[in-house]
This record gives C-alpha cells, structure tokens and sequence, in this order.
C-alpha cells in the first residue's frame, strides 16, 4: 500500500497513512480520464437548439408564380429551402447529449486520476481543515501555507466554516466525498483531502 504523510494545515507533518492500492495506485489510464470527461460535458450541454423547417416558418401559403410559362424555375413556397427567410434545412433540434459509461468504467477512471495525483506528488493529506470562523481570507492563507494556488478540496458538508469561506476563492473547488470526479480530479493542479475524506473514498471506491 502507498503511504502518504499527513500533514496540519502549516504543512509539517503529523503522521502517516496508508492508502490503498486499488484506489491511490491504481494503474493511470489516460484513456478512461478522456471517456469519462467527455462524457460529464456532454451531460452538461443543455441541447435547447433548434431551428425552423419549412413547415414551420410563417408565410409562403401562395405559390409565388404559375407552373409554367414564365421561363423561371417552378417553386411551389417562398418558404422553400434556398429562400431567404425560407426553413432551415437538416438544422439542429432539441436533444439530450448526456450518456453514461458503466460503472466500472467510472470508478476505474476515478481511481486512475487520484493514482495520478498520487504518483505525481500531487496529493496533500491533512488531519483536519479546520477554521475557526467564516474568513476567506483565513482559507486562502491555509491553502498558501500548504503551498497551493489551484486545488481541488475534499471534505465533508458539515464543514461550515470552510466551504463557506473557500466557495468564492479563484482556483479552489470544494466537494463532499460524493462529488468526486474526474474532471475536477485534473482540473486543479492539487488534490487536498482530509484524513476522514480519504478513508471515506477509499470506502466507495471499494465497494
């Protein structure tokens, strides 16, 4: 099992924890991350565009000319097509994007990136992040002291103080364990867990 140091909010360290293999040294597969992410954004894509048919575009209920005898092409609508104010031919249409990989898929990209955090160095453990009030800039000053400008923070909800005081900091995420995933895994340059967070990962993940 990899073990990490775990550190107080000045970054000495505090102790030590073994992390599981199959969670934190998983084998990296880059391509996972790529199949998983892909699949979050097209989840987040609101699919609400749309565009008119001939059918659907006002106007055009008189045929502009006669069949035949004026020497021009026939045309049956001023809706038609290769009008100007016609419908919009093979345009797009309301749709969902969203899919998603199989379970397996999902944990074993997730286990993959925290793999990564992890071999990169990348993975900071604490005792606590505790805060004794709602200040941001006492959250700010913590991450500085751990020596990180971009992070993605796990802890849980019941964190008042911290969530609190980190939600408005540029560079820094929070998430309960329960929202973990891959792209915010690799969004941020550091992985800040918890003690208790990252036992309680390594719990789901093993499930």
């Amino acid at each position: 099992m990899p073990k990490v140091d775990v550190v107080d909010l000045n970054r000495k360290k505090v102790g030590e924890l073994e992390l599981a293999d199959g969670v934190f040294g998983a084998e990296v597969k880059e391509h996972l991350h790529w199949e998983v992410v892909v699949a979050q954004r097209a989840s987040k894509r609101r699919g609400t565009h749309s565009t008119k048919v001939r059918s659907a575009v006002s106007g055009g209920g008189k045929k502009p000319w006669k069949q035949k005898g004026t020497g021009r092409a026939r045309a049956g609508s001023t809706r038609a097509t290769q009008w100007v104010g016609g419908g919009k031919p093979f345009g797009p249409h309301p749709r969902d994007y969203s899919y998603r990989p199989t379970r397996k898929t999902r944990r074993a990209a997730i286990c993959s990136a925290l793999s990564l955090r992890a071999r990169d160095k990348n993975l900071i453990v604490v005792d606590k992040f505790a805060l004794d009030r709602v200040k941001t800039k006492e959250a700010l000053a913590a991450l500085g002291r751990l020596g990180v400008s971009s992070a993605l923070v796990i802890d849980s909800a019941d964190n008042r103080n911290l969530w609190l005081s980190a939600r408005n900091l540029k560079g820094v995420k929070m998430l309960p364990v329960a929202g973990l995933n891959v792209e915010d895994i690799l969004k941020y340059d550091n992985l800040v867990l918890t003690v208790e967070s990252a036992k309680k990962v390594e719990e789901v993940l093993q499930k």
